[in-house]
């Protein structure tokens, strides 16, 4: 692992009750990239995620972030040091829109929010015309617009991110690609655990998880170039 990462997973064996999901998985984002964790249903995507973020406890293994050990730290202190969760459902649906910001906000101890929300505001408009809607209005993209919104409230270094396509049309996907370039050329580092091949176009780095193991690590490049991988995992041409 490189000395200068943001967050690493060595050795991370996990899983529930007596089924065991990951077996030894080594994983690690250096500060400004995209890491794009790549493989099908089924492969434990969510379940690494729900480890790297404490919300289901590694059996085995190590995480570090921002060079701090949080192998056995709450959700909430690994969120303080900078690292950021939004999962498939990403968002409170009941809530009104800017409720479900605020409640992302509340990580940064700030009694008064407003100036973040605002500037939220700034890089999500459509959210601002709505914002006393409850979420369950919203579009299926409106929807994980608010929950980016919602995970980037409490200013992190790292936002994780399961599935962002889940549900979305071809066109919304793009439109949520087009948010995390952005994101990324903010310098905000992104770990997104997808099966759509689409969010290569946006990764410095590739890891293909298939039955609980990571089969492959690498650039965008190195993954083009391996054909077996390719014609075996996802069909690129």
């Amino acid at each position: 692992m490189p000395p200068d990462a943001l967050l690493q997973a060595s050795g991370i064996d996990a899983g529930y009750g007596t089924m065991q999901v990951l077996w030894g998985v080594d994983l690690d984002v250096r500060p400004g990239e995209t890491v794009l964790l790549l493989g099908a249903n089924g492969a434990g995507k969510t379940t690494f995620l729900k480890s790297l973020v404490g919300l289901i406890q590694a059996r085995r293994g190590q995480i570090k972030l921002a060079g701090q050990d949080v192998t056995q730290t709450r959700s909430s202190d690994r969120m303080k040091l900078g690292m950021t969760y939004m999962s498939e459902l990403a968002v409170f649906p009941d809530l009104s829109i800017e409720e479900n910001i605020r409640v992302g906000a509340e990580a940064l101890g700030h009694a008064d929010p407003r100036a973040r929300i605002e500037e939220l505001y700034g890089v999500f408009p459509v959210l601002r015309e709505k914002r006393r809607n409850p979420a369950s209005s919203l579009s299926g993209g409106q929807r994980k617009m608010l929950g980016i919104a919602k995970a980037l409230a409490a200013d992190p270094k790292l936002l994780v991110m399961d599935e962002p396509s889940a549900g979305l049309s071809p066109l919304l996907v793009k439109e949520v690609l087009h948010v995390l370039a952005d994101l990324r050329g903010r310098g905000l580092a992104l770990l997104i655990a997808e099966q759509n091949i689409s969010f290569l176009e946006i990764a410095t780095r590739v890891f293909v998880l298939e039955g609980g193991h990571i089969r492959f690590s690498g650039t965008v490049a190195e993954m083009s170039d391996n054909e077996s991988l390719r014609q075996a995992y996802f069909g690129l041409k």
